[in-house]
């Protein structure tokens, strides 16, 4: 492979700085933040810097070049037509999602692609989008170059890096860099998160609630924070409402909606998602139907996520059911309060964002442990401190649950967020519940390993991990079971 060296001036890998609950849960459409995500986001990025600099009207042409692990399975990640969306002006946030599956032929109809939906440019797909499989940029796994050509002028050309969890980073050439943020609560490491809870003799939620204050008020972290929930919920519920084939050419079948009418009957029988969940919050499931329930939770939001349905990148699409599942758990067989269930999210938040800074959440930079071991960790955290757990038992879990993770990789055969990963959500749910009951039995003292330590060493074997196993979908599974990859 190609190393091609860019010298751009990015911040290191592991991200040492304040990062908000709302950055690591964000709500955009499947099926991968990093591959589809993040790239949508760069094409948005792009068009901000090309109408910066007065070009927009001017440009006549625009391609772009992916490399590394966004052009070995980026086909199978929608990547192509994220870009699309992004260079549509398409929010992710906000779109017609049924735009994202049609964009592709209504482009190739007309020939062109509307740039921000008004400045019309020639586009072949084929011809303007280039995988760049034998490449890759020196930075980071998922890298991408977008070129605009402009009349009588020079090309405008940008580099992205998605890095993983919709984040992306670039050259940002004239654009000031942000001010840097001091927190009231500032925590690099779990062990500062613990310092502070006994300091201020509070909940861990408690002290990150003081840090997200430094953006929003109260009012604006509880309303989001619902949203949030809300936004899972519907995803549980219309994943449990669809039957049929997922997309990409593997011929994965649904499965949440039958598991779901075992469960409860048909879930379209309920006029709406709230009505839904009511029931099922009702219906306080027995052991064996919790162990189904969780499944059925975990599978259907990732069967969304497969489908380019809307999700929560929780912090990742890929992992993105852990946490619906692991809450929706919680809300069904405990206290469903709006209270609960944001306190479940603000600590979730603050466990994925310490692996942010001090590792990785990006499976093309450390394999699945990086998504769905992190998703378990931070879900086992939330769930013991809305079970009246301490914050030393709520570090313990997340430090078991990515305990159990290491070393996990990512093949997905074909490049599709299918086979192995929609199952592995379900899996990773379990592991969290099953962390966060022996934490709360546990003495956080007598533990050998701490989460700190678990984190390092996560980051250690994600450096050691052959690249193969790290969503490139050259080894493991992806392998063994061929597959004729249908582009959206």
């Amino acid at each position: 492979m190609t190393i091609v060296s860019d010298q751009l001036d990015i911040p290191d890998r592991r991200i040492r700085s304040a990062i908000s609950v709302f950055d690591m849960l964000k709500i955009g459409v499947g099926p991968s933040s990093s591959h589809t995500l993040g790239p949508w986001r760069a094409a948005l990025r792009f068009l901000d810097e090309v109408e910066a600099a007065g070009a927009l009207t001017d440009v006549e042409s625009v391609n772009v070049d992916l490399y590394g692990s966004l052009a070995k399975t980026g086909r199978g990640h929608g990547t192509g037509v994220a870009i699309m969306m992004g260079l549509r002006g398409e929010d992710p946030e906000t779109c017609e999602v049924d735009l994202i599956t049609r964009l592709g032929a209504d482009v190739a109809l007309a020939g062109e692609l509307r740039l921000r939906r008004h400045h019309g440019v020639p586009f072949e797909r084929e011809r303007d989008i280039q995988f760049r499989t034998d490449q890759s940029l020196d930075f980071h796994p998922n890298g991408m170059a977008i070129t605009a050509v402009r009349a009588n002028d020079e090309p405008l050309v940008r580099r992205y890096f998605s890095i993983g969890g919709g984040f992306i980073v670039g050259e940002d050439t004239g654009v000031e860099a942000p001010e840097p943020v001091t927190l009231p609560f500032p925590i690099e490491m779990a062990q500062d998160l613990l310092r502070w809870t006994q300091d201020l003799d509070c909940s861990i939620a408690d002290v990150v609630r003081g840090n997200e204050r430094h953006w929003r008020t109260d009012d604006e972290i509880d309303t989001g924070l619902l949203r949030i929930r809300d936004t899972m919920v519907e995803c549980m519920f219309r994943g449990c409402c669809t039957e049929g084939v997922l997309p990409g050419g593997l011929e994965v079948s649904r499965r949440a909606a039958g598991l779901h009418q075992t469960l409860m009957g048909a879930a379209s029988e309920f006029d709406s998602a709230d009505d839904w969940f009511h029931a099922v919050c009702s219906a306080r499931p027995n052991f064996d139907h919790t162990v189904r329930w969780v499944s059925c939770f975990a599978l259907a939001v990732n069967e969304e996520n497969a489908a380019f349905g809307r999700v929560v990148t929780a912090p990742t699409n890929g992992a993105a059911g852990v946490i619906p599942a692991v809450l929706a758990h919680y809300l069904a067989t405990g206290t469903a309060t709006d209270e609960s269930a944001i306190r479940f999210l603000l600590v979730a938040a603050e466990i994925g964002a310490i692996f942010k800074k001090r590792a990785t959440i990006s499976a093309a930079m450390g394999g699945c442990q990086a998504e769905i071991g992190v998703s378990a960790a931070m879900a086992a955290a939330a769930l013991v401190e809305v079970r009246g757990g301490t914050p030393a038992q709520a570090l313990m879990a997340a430090e078991i649950a990515m305990e159990h993770h290491l070393g996990l990789t990512c093949d997905p055969i074909g490049g599709l967020v299918q086979v192995p990963c929609i199952e592995r959500n379900a899996m990773g749910a379990m592991k969290a519940i099953t962390a966060a009951h022996l934490a709360l039995e546990g003495l956080p003292d007598l533990a050998r390993v701490t989460l700190d330590d678990v984190i390092d060493t996560m980051w250690q074997t994600a450096q050691d991990m052959n690249v193969k196993y790290k969503e490139t979908s050259e080894g493991g599974l992806a392998v063994r079971i061929p597959v004729r990859i249908i582009e959206c």
